[in-house]
């Protein structure tokens, strides 16, 4: 399993890194990414931070351990600045914090995030077809997830993919020991959503592949 989706103490996740690194090496995880909440206040506080742990415990374990970071509930003008500051503090993996059904999140903060030079737009609810389309032109991957509340509109959002010909991830949004879903639930939460077998080995492998890119980033 490849999680690019987890959250720590550095917001609202229950973990400080090594603890969830170390939980995910020993739940059968290859690879994690830390992507905590950041908006104008805190990104440059948590990133060199993330980058200088992920070291350490890439350097200390057998799991690989990204620097990420997810920006979150941002007017969506700021949100390709915000990105590209990420990237120069040495974030591996961007995520943006998409329009969930379970939240207020400003409107066209999907269009906007699709706009901005990120990897994965995270539980992105009822996404229009527009939005669909430009997520398969920029090669930015759609998230499938395994969270409460978020994971009320994968079936959208796989049937949004399959249509448009964008990418998937499936991302557990990790925020306590108990997030960490076997492959076994994924794959069943991916048949839920309404993929079928090659589309779920293709959702593993677009992970896998974003995985990659951000090794070869640091």
């Amino acid at each position: 399993m490849i999680d690019l989706h987890t959250h720590t103490t550095f917001s609202d996740g229950e973990l400080i890194p090594s603890e969830l690194a170390r939980r995910a090496g020993a739940a059968g995880y290859r690879a994690i990414a830390f992507t905590d909440h950041a908006d104008h206040s805190n990104l440059d506080f948590i990133v060199p931070r993330i980058v200088e742990v992920c070291r350490r415990i890439s350097l200390r374990s057998t799991l690989i351990a990204l620097p990420g970071i997810e920006i979150t509930h941002v007017d969506p003008e700021d949100i390709a600045p915000l990105a590209e500051e990420a990237r120069r503090l040495g974030a591996a993996v961007i995520v943006v914090h998409g329009e969930t059904v379970v939240e207020p999140v400003k409107p066209g903060t999907n269009h906007a995030a699709l706009l901005a030079s990120i990897d994965i737009l995270a539980h992105p609810g009822l996404i229009s077809d527009e939005d669909a389309n430009l997520a398969a032109e920029k090669g930015i991957a759609l998230e499938i997830t395994t969270r409460k509340g978020h994971s009320f509109t994968n079936g959208h959002v796989a049937l949004s993919a399959r249509k448009y010909g964008a990418d998937l991830v499936l991302d557990n949004d990790t925020h306590a020991p108990g997030d960490l879903v076997t492959l076994h639930m994924a794959r069943l939460i991916a048949r839920g959503a309404g993929l079928d077998d090659d589309e779920i080995a293709g959702m593993f492998r677009n992970s896998e592949r974003l995985m990659t890119r951000a090794r070869s980033s640091q």
